[in-house]
């Protein structure tokens, strides 16, 4: 058991950050160089490769390297709670890219990727599921409906991502999700509130699936998968229109590829 001062400690340095969480620099906050890494640059579809399928739409606001997988590391494995709202902000930016035209109807509904209940326990919070709050409350702040509606978890237990190839995580992860006990009836009763019925079938476009990173995108595909099932889209029915997607960081090949 940790002693009362290591908590202590952990507690002051989440309350009164000494250094920046990029580059460690003494700072009370992010530094420019960093905060530019982070928000510098317009959000921007990446494409990994292979991309699996069922894969939707994915924007990005910067390479998951240097000081942007430091803060991103920071918040998630070192309970730097603070970074939420930096974080949260580049996640609004892709949001707001993915979301469509500005005559869009409808709000934006935020899901989050949903991480192990283990892996929740060990770091005493979620990070996706909060960074995508501090997301859509900076989506209000401009003006734009947003909400973030919990409505996926972990079917089973998967195995350690890290190590396994493209091909290994679409296996790992290949039904690995579902719709929490009310989700799906959540889902629609939010999307018919917003009239948002066509034919028979829900329109999923205002559905924007959250991650922290995309690497090789199979996480994000098996959400879209479980999402578009209970949007009426079916199992083998393609995905792309039915919902887009948004991450804070992806590997810096993801951005490559799709500029050629």
């Amino acid at each position: 058991m940790r002693s009362a001062w290591r908590v202590w400690q952990e507690l002051s340095g989440l309350l009164l950050p000494v250094a920046c969480a990029g580059c460690g620099r003494p700072r009370t906050e992010l530094c420019t160089a960093c905060g530019a890494a982070l928000h510098g640059a317009p959000a921007r579809l990446v494409r990994p490769s292979p991309r699996p399928p069922g894969l939707p739409a994915v924007y990005a606001a910067a390479p998951y390297e240097n000081a942007v997988r430091a803060v991103l590391l920071a918040h998630k494995e070192r309970g730097a709670l603070g970074l939420a709202g930096v974080l949260g902000r580049a996640l609004a930016g892709c949001v707001r890219a993915g979301a469509g035209r500005p005559g869009d109807a409808g709000p934006l509904l935020l899901v989050p990727v949903p991480s192990a209940r283990s892996s929740t326990a060990a770091r005493g919070h979620d990070p996706v599921r909060r960074i995508a709050a501090a997301a859509a409350r900076d989506l209000r702040r401009a003006g734009l409906p947003a909400q973030v509606l919990p409505l996926l978890r972990q079917r089973r237990a998967v195995a350690d991502q890290s190590g396994l190839g493209a091909r290994q995580r679409r296996a790992n992860l290949a039904g690995a999700l579902e719709l929490t006990a009310g989700g799906g009836r959540l889902l629609r009763h939010e999307l018919l509130r917003h009239g948002l019925l066509r034919h028979g079938l829900l329109r999923l476009g205002g559905v924007i699936l959250v991650d922290d990173l995309l690497t090789t995108g199979s996480t994000l595909a098996e959400a879209a998968r479980a999402v578009g099932e209970a949007g009426g889209a079916g199992r083998e029915s393609s995905v792309h229109g039915v919902c887009r997607a948004a991450v804070v960081a992806a590997s810096p090949t993801a951005f490559e590829i799709n500029r050629n």
